[in-house]
């Protein structure tokens, strides 16, 4: 098997998740879920009681994180110092603090190094996240920016959350995040040579099939 690189961004919502996981899994790739590695650290960082607002403490904590996460994209497993936090990073607390770590740029420094040791440990991987087609993987053989509408976004994540949160919590945590996140690394515009989906009007099977011609697309 040829060595493959393949990096997919997008804002909250877009199903970059569920269908970069599927994409691994037909192409036989391993895969990165970065925003898991945000929100755990983040989780560490919450459970330390470090002060959110305080921009060197985050950094520290977030250096200091032993992090471990699976690139099995059938092995959802993410813990910190041994403890699994898998669950744990998708509660909302996490959400509404995530933006704190992701918009500080020491944290964010330490975090794509540790994305590129993984991405360069596997032959052939998928890594999402917002960043990954600019900053950690900017050679990657494929870069997609996977994206949707607002309706559809806020749609998909409130299924995702079994409709546990008004329709204020989901803006706060898909569009208000976005919006914070946006102020450090652009993932709503393709850059140039990034490929872009938009799943608004797809189902899960049609984007990872257009998703997959993508990158054949670009990797052939």
């Amino acid at each position: 098997m040829h060595k493959l690189t393949v990096a997919i961004d997008g804002p909250s919502g877009s199903g970059k998740s569920s269908v970069s996981k599927e994409a691994a899994r037909r192409l036989d790739a391993a895969y990165l879920d970065t925003g898991a590695m945000y929100r755990a650290v983040t989780w560490h960082a919450l459970d330390a009681g470090t002060d959110l607002t305080d921009a060197d403490a985050v950094a520290a904590a977030v250096v200091a994180a032993d992090l471990f996460i699976s690139t099995d994209p059938d092995v959802e497993k993410v813990t910190i110092h041994g403890t699994d936090v898998t669950q744990a990073i998708r509660e909302p607390f996490v959400s509404e603090a995530v933006s704190a770590v992701a918009t500080n740029l020491a944290a964010r420094k330490e975090l794509v190094a540790r994305q590129r040791t993984i991405i360069a440990a596997h032959p052939r991987i998928v890594a999402e996240g917002r960043d990954i087609t600019t900053v950690v993987a900017p050679d990657a053989s494929a870069r997609i920016l996977l994206t949707a509408s607002e309706e559809a976004r806020l749609r998909r994540r409130g299924l995702q959350l079994g409709g546990t949160q008004s329709a204020a919590e989901l803006q706060a945590q898909v569009l208000a995040r976005d919006a914070k996140d946006s102020t450090v690394v652009n993932f709503q515009v393709a850059s140039d040579g990034v490929a872009t989906v938009d799943s608004s009007e797809l189902d899960f099977e049609q984007t990872v099939v257009t998703v997959l011609e993508a990158i054949k697309a670009q990797a052939s």
